[in-house]
């Protein structure tokens, strides 16, 4: 079958339609990091050695209008959290994170400034390139921008871990094809440009993860005896600004701006699916036709490029943390990726990121393996590649 069976509706975000404005925050837990709901509430935990204080900011359903926000009430080492009780999977929400505005000593924070929650299982909204999208101030590089981006940064929703709301739609999850090395086909693909070109996909699932599970995609495989299928990258990622202002789009999607987030650009909204339900249906319908999955990732760089770039996540969170700085020049960016910055896997806490995006893939997503873009930019030490560099050991 190639049709999907539609969801069941979603519950809002909070008790009773509320999405948390009238509640108060308490201490929560530390981990794990990002925003997590149970039956009682959403524990919300987030990383940053050097910010002093970090808000949790709540939008409404649109997630357009920012309508509480909250300072989260713990610090244990260095994670900010915080427990919102009677809040459900559904909320909509941002961080501001308080601290040093310091470029020359590598801190960017400003709390003018929505920060997606690196976490973030699920994004909302499209970005646009504005001004207001940039933490300094574009004609003044030194200084911070006041202006607040609230109503055009992506935000993070909370999503339900279970099964409901996905109900039937996202199938039964089937054991994994487990395909030996020595007898692996590799087929690296494109999810949109095949579906688009092969003419057997349906119509409406053409461009969309569904398509790439329909029957005549899945036979089109069989017949070329493929075994595992090596997704370009379909992590969240932006059209970088210059491709925008042209017109253009970023068709590879090597710009990465969610390491736990699925591109939404890719599903196709059939059945009432999210993009991220699309995508384990899709993991789940090739798995059953004896195929592998495996996904491209970027962990190299962000789309927050280097010091000239915009403040959507990890810059306003932590920069000195999260990207390796120039020696002696820390208000620039060490630039191993040609893409304007490097993130720094020599912290732990940056390490921590990519290994629970992997985990995250491979147990919530069901994914059977990756392909690291510039793995060896992830294995540099201080002193160039290493090859018993933290990541690969």
């Amino acid at each position: 079958m190639d049709r999907l069976t539609p969801a069941a509706p979603r519950q809002p975000g909070g008790a009773d339609g509320d999405p948390g404005a009238g509640m108060t925050l308490t201490a929560g837990r530390p981990w794990p990091l990002g925003a997590h709901a149970d039956e009682q509430g959403v524990n919300v935990a987030v990383f940053s050695e050097h910010a002093t204080a970090i808000d949790l900011c709540l939008f409404d359903e649109t997630g357009a209008v920012e309508i509480a926000r909250h300072r989260l009430p713990a610090r244990t080492h260095d994670v900010f959290h915080g427990y919102l009780p009677g809040a459900r999977p559904g909320l909509i929400y941002g961080l501001r994170a308080h601290g040093p505005w310091h470029p020359e000593r590598g801190h960017r924070f400003n709390p003018a400034k929505l920060l997606l929650d690196p976490y973030a299982r699920e994004i909302v909204g499209h970005f646009e390139w504005r001004d207001e999208q940039f933490g300094h101030d574009r004609a003044h590089p030194d200084r911070p921008d006041p202006r607040d981006n609230a109503s055009l940064a992506l935000k993070a929703r909370v999503i339900d871990a279970g099964g409901p709301p996905w109900g039937a739609a996202r199938g039964e999850k089937v054991p994994r094809p487990r395909v030996a090395g020595e007898e692996t086909v590799l087929y690296e693909v494109h999810v949109k440009g095949f579906t688009r070109q092969h003419p057997g996909v349906p119509a409406d699932q053409r461009g969309t993860y569904a398509g790439l599970a329909s029957d005549a995609a899945i036979a089109h495989f069989r017949r070329l005896g493929v075994t595992t299928l090596s997704l370009l990258p379909v992590h969240a990622h932006l059209d970088e600004e210059r491709l925008s202002r042209a017109g253009l789009r970023n068709y590879w999607g090597y710009n990465t701006v969610g390491y736990f987030a699925v591109e939404p650009s890719l599903a196709g909204g059939i059945a009432g699916l999210r993009p991220r339900e699309e995508f384990l249906w899709m993991v789940r319908r090739l798995h059953a036709a004896g195929l592998e999955v495996l996904i491209d990732v970027v962990f190299n760089h962000t789309a927050e490029g280097d010091e000239h770039g915009p403040t959507l996540s990890w810059r306003g969170l932590d920069n000195a943390s999260y990207y390796r700085l120039l020696h002696g020049a820390p208000h620039r960016y060490e630039n191993h990726t040609g893409c304007g910055n490097t993130v720094d896997l020599r912290r732990p806490r940056v390490l921590q990121m990519v290994m629970d995006s992997l985990r995250h893939w491979a147990e919530a997503l069901e994914v059977d393996g990756f392909r690291f873009d510039l793995a060896p930019v992830l294995g540099r030490g201080d002193h160039g590649f290493e090859a018993t560099a933290p990541f690969f050991t």
